[in-house]
């Protein structure tokens, strides 16, 4: 009997990150008897840090968050699907984008990545808690300050999720970060950014410094304490029934004091092809069926995916089966922010969040955090030029 052809994949180590991928292999593996592909997974810390050079040496297929993009392209560590894929494939993906999550994994004019994942911070509830409360599910963000004070509310205080909600505030107040080379953003709009999410933060007990965004929903549904959840990357597994022991609902962001509703930082993620991959073709078939409009809506999602295709995200049968949770935060993707994905921004994003972490915790001047800031942000650009 003939060996069969093996691909290893890396996701990250989530119900919503490892099952979708473990049963589009078994239904590819069943499709093609002559391929056999295990995938492993890492926490959501590593999936974030660990370098992509690493991870492209020991996997052939990677699930990558997209800054890693830039990085990623500019070391050759994986392969374009433009190389390998049909135009038409790649165009029915980039017109079934979720908001910019296509653009996202496209760098020099080259996709580097499918988004097979959309994602991005998103509003959460407990229905049956606000009304056993009697308390109203919040549409401004003093609203989200009153029910605060209540002891109701909750987000992910990491350093990561912080920078992530840095960049929210400074977009939802009509300036988007890091697009001058000197500064992070405007003093101006820095400095209220940063006012307004301590005003939150300080209302939120510390126990969240140590949440990630699944953390935070795990703490609603399994305590009877935390109702509303005002950002955090999403994760449709929580709207399904018989999850967890409560049901979330997702919502769009509220809005600021410009009545607009707020606009948060992009996320999910995307499916590579290491270039040390010795079946880069196969993998690149493999990839395919994972992104594929028919897979995204049924197979993917059924075990637990968030897909990255569009189709996916309308079908009535989906929203059905997930609180709705797709078209209630449709919006928030389309306008989500799309993070720097410059060779050095990673620099950045690994160490910006601590800075403003101690800020929230611990008080100080608010020019001083972006002054700070604006020091990593000008190292991190640096690093740019000396690759270039």
């Amino acid at each position: 009997m003939a060996q069969k052809i093996q691909l290893k994949g890396i996701t990250w180590g989530h119900s919503r990150g490892l099952l979708p991928m473990v049963a589009t292999a078994q239904r590819y593996e069943e499709l093609h008897p002559d391929v056999k592909i295990i995938w492993k997974k890492r926490t959501l810390q590593e999936f974030a840090d660990k370098s992509i050079e690493q991870l492209a040496a020991e996997y052939d297929l990677l699930v990558i968050d997209h800054p890693w993009t830039g990085h990623a392209a500019a070391k050759k560590v994986i392969v374009p699907f433009d190389d390998y894929l049909d135009r038409t494939y790649l165009e029915d993906q980039r017109l079934n984008s979720v908001g910019k999550s296509y653009v996202s994994y496209n760098f020099e004019n080259k996709q580097w990545a499918l988004p097979i994942d959309a994602a991005t911070p998103v509003a959460a509830s407990r229905p049956d808690l606000l009304s056993a409360l009697g308390l109203a599910l919040p549409h401004t963000f003093d609203d989200v300050l009153a029910l605060a004070d209540q002891g109701r509310v909750a987000f992910s205080l990491l350093p990561i999720d912080v920078l992530m909600s840095f960049y929210m505030f400074c977009c939802s107040l009509g300036e988007a970060p890091c697009e001058k080379e000197e500064e992070v953003i405007s003093p101006l709009i820095g400095k209220q950014a940063l006012s307004l999410f301590k005003a939150l933060a300080d209302r939120v007990d510390t126990r969240f410094y140590k949440k990630n965004p699944f953390m935070v929903f795990e703490d609603m549904v399994n305590n009877d304490k935390i109702a509303y959840c005002p950002f955090a990357y999403g994760y449709s597994n929580y709207a399904r029934d018989g999850y967890a022991r409560k049901l979330l609902h997702f919502h769009d962001l509220v809005t600021l004091h410009n009545q607009e509703p707020m606009i948060s930082t992009l996320g999910g993620a995307g499916l590579a092809i290491s270039a040390h991959s010795a079946h880069v073709e196969m993998a690149m078939d493999y990839a395919q069926f994972v992104g594929s409009p028919r897979v995204q809506a049924t197979l993917y999602v059924d075990n637990g995916g968030q897909p990255g295709h569009l189709k996916a995200w309308q079908d009535a049968e989906v929203n059905r089966r997930t609180s709705n949770f797709f078209m209630n935060t449709l919006p928030t993707l389309e306008r989500a922010f799309l993070r720097p994905r410059y060779f050095g921004h990673m620099h950045f994003q690994d160490h910006a969040g601590d800075v403003v972490v101690d800020y929230l915790k611990n008080g100080g001047e608010e020019q001083v955090v972006l002054d700070k800031l604006n020091e990593m942000y000008k190292q991190s650009r640096l690093m740019e030029e000396r690759h270039g």
